[in-house]
């Protein structure tokens, strides 16, 4: 790729030229899906801010606009998300990072996530706290993802995940932010599964079965919740 073809690269996915998704998928077509990668993954550990969160929001482009490939080298692009999901400086690679992640899972179904489901459900869950309203609803989203694509393999790990989460759901399901709690409360649900009491995971300690503080939190701000653990034998 030559450096008119980078600069267009650029051009493209830009946050000013995002909505113009023709420009996108005209660029791609003129530019193998190889010599894309490429670029994207140099720009994925640039020191630069903004050419690392570039690379994370064309990725996202890429699973939009050319999924099958996408599906095809998914290693490849879950191994660059998730290094931009880890990034120690910048919260605005980290968040690109979310929402291209949540795309990425969308397509592939979940499936032949192999260890990067540990990977980015460890990484998420730290995110649900985070200080930043966005960030926070992103995470929500996916990980409330993550509760479908768990399956057999993973229903261990991410049951015990989901026990450590138990205290941003109930912060969260009353947000300052109402998206974040509107996110919160549909993850809890999707989370509901991995709740259910049982010899090594339980929602609720052994000191205190009835776990009186999440029933009084969702019996005065998210009854409906309360009425469907009930009825699910969850509490």
């Amino acid at each position: 790729m030559d450096q008119t073809q980078r600069r267009m690269l650029g051009q493209a996915l830009s946050p000013t030229a995002q909505p113009k998704k023709k420009s996108v998928m005209s660029f791609f077509s003129k530019v193998s899906w190889r010599h894309v990668v490429l670029v994207l993954a140099e720009k994925a550990r640039d020191p630069s801010v903004k050419k690392r969160r570039t690379a994370m929001r064309g990725l996202g482009a890429l699973a939009c606009e050319t999924p099958d490939k996408v599906r095809k080298h998914k290693k490849i692009v879950l191994d660059l998300l998730v290094h931009g999901l880890y990034d120690p400086v910048s919260s605005e690679v980290v968040h690109e990072s979310l929402k291209t992640l949540t795309v990425i899972l969308g397509k592939i179904q979940g499936k032949g996530l192999g260890a990067f489901f540990i990977d980015v459900t460890l990484q998420t869950r730290t995110l649900l706290d985070d200080e930043n309203d966005g960030l926070r609803y992103s995470a929500f989203v996916l990980f409330g993802q993550l509760a479908a694509f768990a399956g057999w393999k993973w229903k261990g790990f991410f049951t015990s995940q989901v026990q450590r989460t138990r205290d941003s759901f109930l912060t969260h399901l009353q947000d300052r932010n109402p998206q974040v709690a509107k996110a919160c409360k549909t993850t809890f649900r999707a989370c509901s599964p991995y709740m259910r009491p049982g010899k090594e995971y339980s929602f609720q300690s052994e000191e205190d079965q009835t776990n009186p503080k999440l029933c009084r939190q969702l019996i005065h701000c998210h009854p409906e919740l309360l009425q469907f653990f009930y009825a699910n034998k969850i509490l």
